[in-house]
């Protein structure tokens, strides 16, 4: 199979890897992709699709993860033989009485990956674009500098301190379109592919650029407080990966202790890093926010990384990071090899939106309206059986749900299909294989972290009233 017909809508909310992973399942499904077809290399889909090969590769993780696909060594991949999967069971039967499996457009989706769009400022983004283009500004139409705008890097450097303490100039400051661009690019900065720690569970995308890079992973367990530093310091890690103001999937803050700690590791010799990603740090429903990892470094071992993807659209596609100043030198030495890949339009709309106050006013307002949804559907799953338990609900726009249950992770995640819900498997985020460089994220199951079954659930893109329709039908179909 060469290649597939497929039109991706990056309008839609719907990520570009989960519509890859749908027309792909779908067609499977149907018949149209017949089992051991050979599908395209991730490399091959990628250039026909347009998209960054790590979208592709979250796709397929989830297809190998789901069955519907198999990876076979040095061959690539191919379709499953997936008549087991939808062989009805008995306890399947148990379902209510005259339970069909909703329509695909029809499903509620508690995707951990969404925002509310409803509540974006359409009309203060169309005024700054008309001032924008209003005022005959040529310079909006010449190539932009390879790190950024000089006066959006000014804008984020003062925004940063005040917001998460982050110390920085300007001249730290790189833009990127997206955190997976501004992750290849750090990666060009070291002479050598330098082994990379990563919390195990861990965020794929990120996991994925670094496999792709060639980096050896080394998985580090997590516990309540985050990576386990003890664990760290026995490994041959030089980087670390870590998100501690919220981390993907399990939403554990790490406190200052821990914090220290993971500084103190990367303090003791002279090259080692610690890449902090800092995704959707904005949004804390208990307490104030802590401040970044990076404002307490003093010793120039923290990469700082941030997005405006939770905070304003994940559409813009516009993501920073401050580099130490040991790593400046690096990257001016390559600045030939890069140039700007976010549109400098976009770049100076942003600016103003942050400038003039409109940002400041949105975040509150998002605030507002996220933990009315957090708080409406943690109340909601405090009215089911105690067969439920929470955690991670102090942070970010989704919660993790454990589900006391006999059946697996993949069982319940069928069953909250035909009732109309979908819901993500925590399992998915775990790294399994660090020895083998084209091992893919983990395949489906009971989960690694929790000895139940433990489900990401996203409400942000969800109105109150999906999210009580959705609970209530996660409430019969896993009859809690």
């Amino acid at each position: 199979m060469r290649e597939l017909t497929l039109e991706l809508d990056v309008n839609n909310k719907i990520p570009l890897y989960e519509q890859i992973y749908e027309h792909i399942r779908n067609e499977i499904k149907a018949g149209n992709i017949s089992c051991n077809t050979k599908l395209p290399s991730t490399r091959n889909l990628a250039a026909h699709l347009d998209v960054s090969r790590s979208t592709v590769d979250m796709a397929y993780a989830q297809l190998v993860s789901e069955g519907y696909i198999e990876a076979r060594p040095y061959k690539g991949y191919y379709a499953s033989e997936i008549s087991l999967l939808y062989d009805i069971h008995q306890e399947d039967r148990d379902l209510p009485h005259g339970e069909e499996e909703s329509k695909e457009d029809d499903t509620i989706d508690f995707s951990p990956f969404g925002i509310e769009l409803d509540s974006f400022p359409f009309n203060t983004w169309r005024k700054l674009s008309k001032n924008l283009l209003s005022a005959d500004n040529k310079e909006l139409f010449a190539s932009c500098h390879y790190k950024g705008a000089p006066k959006l890097r000014q804008t984020i450097c003062h925004y940063l301190y005040e917001a998460r303490g982050v110390r920085c100039t300007p001249k730290q400051i790189i833009l990127g379109a997206g955190n997976e661009y501004l992750l290849m690019l750090l990666n060009s900065l070291f002479e050598e592919k330098l082994p990379i720690a990563m919390e195990n569970p861990t965020y794929a995308n990120a996991y994925n650029v670094f496999r792709r890079n060639g980096n050896d992973i080394i998985p580090i367990s997590v516990d309540k407080s985050g990576m386990v530093v003890e664990e760290l310091c026995a490994s041959k890690a030089e980087l670390a990966y870590v998100m501690p103001s919220h981390q993907f999937p399990l939403g554990i803050v790490m406190p200052i202790k821990r914090r220290l700690a993971l500084l103190n590791w990367a303090c003791k010799k002279e090259g080692r890093y610690i890449i902090e990603d800092d995704y959707d740090s904005e949004f804390r429903y208990v307490g104030k926010p802590m401040p970044a990892l990076q404002g307490v470094d003093d010793g120039n071992h923290v990469i700082y990384m941030g997005t405006f993807s939770k905070s304003i659209a994940p559409s813009i596609r516009m993501s920073y990071m401050v580099l130490p100043h040991s790593l400046m030198k690096c990257l001016s030495s390559q600045k030939q090899m890069y140039s700007q890949t976010v549109s400098k339009m976009d770049q100076m709309i942003v600016n103003d939106f942050i400038q003039e106050g409109y940002f400041e006013r949105h975040l509150n307002k998002m605030r507002s309206i996220y933990r009315a949804k957090h708080d409406f559907i943690m109340a909601k799953l405090k009215e089911c059986s105690g067969k439920l338990s929470v955690s991670g609900e102090n942070s970010g726009l989704h919660i993790l749900l454990t589900v006391d249950s006999p059946l697996t992770e993949e069982k319940l995640i069928q069953r909250a299909l035909k009732a109309g819900v979908k819901v993500h498997g925590v399992s998915g985020y775990y790294i399994l294989d660090s020895g083998n460089q084209n091992s893919a994220m983990p395949c489906s199951g009971q989960t690694l972290w929790n000895t139940h079954p433990t489900f990401l659930i996203g409400f942000a893109s969800l109105s109150i009233a999906q999210i009580e329709e959705g609970i209530e039908k996660l409430r019969i179909a896993w009859k809690l």
